[in-house]
């Protein structure tokens, strides 16, 4: 018998009224989504209807713009997969928390909650935060430099990882005739003392059902690309073409397999953002009707805030100005800012329709079109050595979440790409990952 067939993973990407920037002023949309605990629930038990693989967060520890023109407020992660873990059984739970504003001890103890909590579903997305506004709710004048997070970073998985070992998976005796309930010997401090934190542990919760939650990474910066080949089980990423996608599949894939892993153990879903419609005319029409209610000061100070310049150095009517074409270094996101570049130059593209181009999805690539032509793209993507999944960020929610489970993923099933059904209770046995070795555990 061959080796058994590839399969498809799927992550629903959820940000309240949905990705494009004006799906809150659709008729059909609730503005208030951002704050609705119903209107999460809904959207968790919809793709576990799908049998998604997992459902996703983003956060950050700033307001998101100036709340002008967009909902700029989000519920705390953690808090929200709580609840949403209670309305659901099976999907996984990912959520973004920041290396660069929090500490190793607490985290790990949130973490390890939520993963006991859900039944083995919870995921961290592992980001460094880009934002100078960021850093001014934490005292600091300005950001660390971009090599700065990514060395507080790995620094502090390892101490996260440490401490989610600290406890064996059977050091829990709950003897009542003896009267012992744990084994102490069982039980380690980590005594670790490093360039950025110094811990004693023990951990108070007991080791996650998963051994550790599922780590993902979404930085594609060399130093993103390295920290997610060292510890990534996931990788979260952008790409606006088929070239890129597959270029960097290969590369994450070669980091992984040089840093001593199994390519196979770092999966990589790109971001899709779909506008479906039965006819290629009616998919069109569907992107226009968002577009048109885009205001272009939002899309503005987005794009200025990507390469941190002021908003008056763009001309909507002309190409980006030379001295964003000349690539500076960031201390913020330098990958995304690359991936818009590369995009106006490719395309030719005006400030205008570079606006119109990131309304949906931030950079991520954008298609319009029929679900056969959605899945094929999916397909082509998944076979030709681009992706293991995909992100789906339905431009609006719930509808176009609910058009691509119902006219998409039926046709991914009957290609026997996608599941019917769970075979798994855990995040981990969803993704095909494995639980991690505990570096405590004892022979005998």
């Amino acid at each position: 018998m061959g080796a058994p067939r590839r399969e498809l993973h799927l992550n629903a990407f959820l940000m309240e009224a949905g990705h494009h920037e004006a799906a809150w002023r659709l008729p059909e949309s609730n503005p208030r989504a951002d704050f609705d605990l119903g209107h999460w629930i809904r959207l968790a038990r919809l793709a576990e209807d799908a049998k998604f693989d997992s459902l996703f967060l983003a956060d950050g520890p700033a307001l998101t713009g100036s709340g002008a023109f967009r909902p700029p407020g989000q519920l705390e992660p953690f808090t929200l997969l709580t609840a949403l873990s209670q309305h659901t059984s099976r999907i996984g739970l990912i959520a973004t928390v920041s290396s660069t504003y929090n500490e190793p001890y607490n985290l790990a103890r949130r973490l390890a909650s939520v993963d006991h909590v859900s039944g083995g579903r919870a995921g961290w997305n592992i980001v460094t935060s880009a934002g100078a506004d960021e850093a001014a709710n934490f005292g600091l004048d300005d950001r660390p430099s971009h090599a700065a997070r990514y060395e507080r970073a790995d620094e502090f998985l390892g101490v996260a990882k440490t401490l989610w070992d600290s406890w064996e998976v059977d050091a829990v005796v709950a003897d009542k005739a003896s009267g012992q309930y744990a084994d102490p010997e069982r039980i380690h401090a980590i005594d670790h003392v490093g360039s950025h934190f110094r811990v004693a542990g023990p951990l108070n919760v007991e080791r996650p059902p998963q051994g550790h939650p599922l780590l993902v990474q979404a930085g594609s910066s060399e130093d993103g690309k390295n920290f997610a080949a060292r510890h990534a089980e996931a990788i979260f990423t952008a790409h606006q073409t088929y070239e890129r996608a597959a270029d960097f599949y290969r590369d994450i894939k070669a980091r992984t397999k040089a840093a001593g892993r199994d390519p196979d153990a770092l999966l990589v879903l790109p971001g899709i953002v779909p506008f479906i419609g039965s006819t290629e005319d009616e998919a069109a029409e569907r992107a226009r009707r968002y577009d048109e209610l885009r205001i272009p000061e939002y899309g503005l100070a987005q794009l200025a805030w990507n390469f941190e310049v002021d908003p008056a150095l763009f001309e909507l009517d002309s190409p980006l100005p030379d001295s964003i074409l000349a690539r500076p270094t960031l201390q913020g996101s330098q990958s995304r800012s690359d991936l818009i570049i590369d995009m106006a130059v490719r395309e030719n593209l005006t400030v205008r329709e570079i606006l119109s181009r990131l309304g949906g999805g931030r950079g991520h690539f954008t298609f319009v079109g029929t679900p056969v032509q959605v899945a094929d793209t999916i397909i082509s993507w998944f076979e030709g050595g681009a992706a293991d999944g995909f992100n789906i960020m339905a431009p609006g929610l719930p509808s176009e979440l609910e058009t691509f489970i119902n006219s998409v993923v039926p046709i991914l099933q009957d290609k026997g790409l996608f599941r019917r059904e769970y075979r798994g209770a855990t995040l981990r046995e969803h993704y095909g990952l494995a639980v991690p070795a505990n570096q405590f555990r004892r022979n005998g």
